[in-house]
């Protein structure tokens, strides 16, 4: 082993020490409801500096085709949950975990571990290149103690009124309002997140006024990292 790699391999370690312990870090979580814009909010900030790990895109690629994650899916729900091609149909396992709390606490016990060891390991390359502080996009934040899991030490949520998030998600999935607010009364309440809010973004705004906040917003994370 080089000299740099020794270098690398002591920074790692470091910097998984840091996640383990109990001293803050400049770790970020953005969290909202369904369809409150966290995409969005969290994309405007990439493009200001941030580094963004978004824990639903790593939840789609742990149980990608041929993953260890999908093997332990159909394990546990069988292969009804699968599409024609072997890949998971998402809409096929949600229908059957969302009405079923048991099944839902299944799948999360596959899922979480799986989804927070590749997070991890992304806080990890992300503080090693110096890209600080790092945004992790976590939409069941409040639900799963994920500012613990993680040590975060700042929490944003993206904040909007229910009605209006609800128009959106039939606007834009194939979903219906029934199911978008079955989705809704089984997350956080919007009280709890806002409760549980360092800083809040309105996207209620006009796309000028929420571009603002995300920028002021940025400053303020700067200023304290």
């Amino acid at each position: 082993m080089g000299p740099k790699q020794l270098s690398t391999l002591i920074q790692n370690q470091q910097n998984r020490e840091m996640l383990s312990s109990t001293a803050p870090a400049p770790i970020v979580g953005l969290t909202g409801g369904i369809g409150s814009g966290k995409s969005t909010v969290s994309q405007k900030l990439a493009e200001l500096g941030a580094c963004v790990i978004d824990s639903d895109i790593i939840a789609r690629e742990v149980v990608a085709k041929g993953s260890k994650g999908l093997a332990m899916v159909v394990e546990r729900f069988g292969e009804l949950v699968l599409a024609n091609d072997g890949s998971l149909d998402r809409a096929k396992l949600a229908s059957t975990v969302f009405s079923d709390p048991a099944a839902l606490g299944n799948l999360n016990g596959i899922l979480h571990p799986l989804i927070e060891a590749e997070t991890k390991e992304q806080v990890i390359e992300c503080i090693s290149c110096g890209k600080i502080p790092v945004i992790i996009v976590i939409p069941l934040l409040f639900e799963t103690n994920a500012a613990k899991r993680y040590g975060l030490s700042k929490v944003i949520v993206v904040d909007l009124p229910e009605d209006q998030a609800v128009q959106r998600v039939v606007a834009s999935r194939d979903m219906s309002e029934e199911e978008v607010r079955s989705r809704i009364a089984a997350q956080a309440s919007r009280q709890e997140r806002l409760a549980g809010a360092d800083y809040v973004i309105d996207n209620s705004v006009d796309p000028e006024t929420l571009q603002q906040q995300v920028i002021d917003l940025w400053k303020e994370l700067k200023t304290i990292y």
